[in-house]
């Protein structure tokens, strides 16, 4: 969760790692994700959670439209 947030990353992304023999992980790098469908596993596991694919896809959108929201307030 700490590189999700220090890659400053919401509602959905793919992050390759590694984990070494010593347990430590070590992020690669943060991707979109690729041909996000309702098959792909992240919506399936939400399908197992009771939250459908449709629903999935508008609360994503609704995090997207909030964080822009809230970026649009900010002043740099």
């Amino acid at each position: 969760m700490t590189r999700f947030i220090a890659g400053d990353c919401e509602g959905l992304a793919r992050v390759d790692f590694f984990v070494r023999d010593d347990g430590e992980v070590v992020v690669n790098e943060l991707n979109t994700m690729p041909g996000f469908t309702d098959t792909s596993v992240y919506a399936k596991l939400f399908e197992a959670s009771g939250i459908p694919y449709a629903e999935l896809l508008d609360r994503l959108i609704d995090l997207a439209l909030e964080r822009a929201a809230r970026r649009a307030q900010l002043e740099y």
